[in-house]
């Protein structure tokens, strides 16, 4: 078994693990948080955990009303740019806590007047020394260079802050979470029967819309990393904006499609890609979709969306760990990467 899928196994422990260690931590940041009238949210993050800060940004809006962005850290790193932060909150995500532009962002809005946090997999890293407060994923060492555990860790993490901060009633069944991972990974071996389908595949891509669009992202960087298949992701909005003009018949698309909000949406545009002749592969609890996709893969548990994310990306993962052996690749150490890449 590749080191990925071993991490991609262990995530439903290193999920209770991460909930059972910061929840309490979460509660008493969120009652700090509120005598400071906190007016903005920045996160700042590359990579997967940049992929895990836009599921944070859709998360801690929809459930605090507060407004969130995404950093752009070349306008700190290459421009200096002087931005005025006062109040602010500026999140940090990091698996390594070593990536020198996501700290020297941290550092620069610090200086501007912003509380800083951290979320990271590493106790005594950089990250955990520079900011105000760390958040620790639980997930064990990483060894894999494509991250899967702690992308779910990071996820949890932002579920514990949102729940925290927001006082959502709709979001306490995140206790569940680590038995809803557990759950996905019993799909390993239906997912594996579709593999070898797509093990000539060289391009595709992947939708999803709402909370899981990050998880388009997510599975989208999985296959161009581990399998070396150009993949694109796109919300399902977007994607009738011109991108929709590449789909031919068979063309291979991936769609996230739990029930809820984005349901019905993308039930209209999975009928539109039928229509077009595409390959579709759809993750989904619900019957209606997936009796119409070309393949399926069928989630066990029926999840609303809000709770989807780590449950809906575990058979992403899985697919991409083994197409990747399904080609002759090593899924472990992906040509032209390493675990910690540094960009300023």
């Amino acid at each position: 078994m590749t080191i990925m899928m071993q991490e991609i196994e262990q995530q439903p422990a290193a999920l209770e693990r991460t909930l059972r260690a910061e929840r309490d931590h979460a509660r008493r940041f969120a009652a700090h948080l509120r005598s400071r009238n906190i007016p903005l949210i920045l996160l700042v993050a590359r990579g997967t955990s940049d992929n895990a800060a836009l599921f944070g940004r859709y998360l801690l809006e929809i459930t605090t009303g507060i407004p969130v962005s995404l950093a752009a850290p070349s306008v700190h790193t290459l421009y200096k740019a002087k931005l005025r932060l006062s109040d602010a909150l500026v999140i940090g995500v990091s698996q390594s806590g070593e990536g020198q532009d996501i700290n020297l962002v941290l550092e620069s809005c610090r200086r501007a007047g912003a509380l800083t946090i951290g979320i990271t997999n590493e106790a005594k890293s950089t990250m955990a020394q520079l900011v105000d407060d760390i958040f620790l994923i639980r997930a064990g060492k990483e060894r894999s260079v494509a991250a899967t555990k702690t992308y779910t860790g990071q996820l949890m993490i932002f579920y514990l802050l949102a729940a925290a901060l927001s006082g959502s009633a709709a979001l306490k069944p995140i206790e569940r979470l680590p038995e809803y991972a557990a759950h996905a990974l019993e799909l390993k071996s239906s997912v594996a029967a579709m593999v070898e389908r797509y093990r000539f595949m060289e391009h595709c891509i992947v939708i999803g819309r709402g909370l899981n669009y990050a998880n388009a992202f997510e599975l989208s960087l999985k296959l161009m990393e581990a399998c070396y298949v150009v993949a694109e992701r796109f919300s399902s909005a977007d994607f009738q904006h011109g991108p929709i003009a590449v789909v031919e018949k068979n063309f291979p698309v991936f769609l996230f499609a739990p029930p809820g909000r984005v349901f019905h949406d993308m039930m209209k545009i999975h009928e539109r890609l039928r229509q077009l002749g595409a390959e579709t592969v759809v993750i989904s609890s619900e019957a209606r979709i997936q009796r119409r996709a070309s393949r399926s893969v069928n989630m066990p548990d029926r999840i609303d969306d809000l709770l989807s994310p780590i449950p809906y990306i575990i058979p992403g993962q899985m697919f991409a760990a083994l197409l990747a052996q399904a080609k002759g690749l090593s899924p472990d150490q992906p040509r032209s990467l390493r675990k910690v890449t540094q960009t300023v």
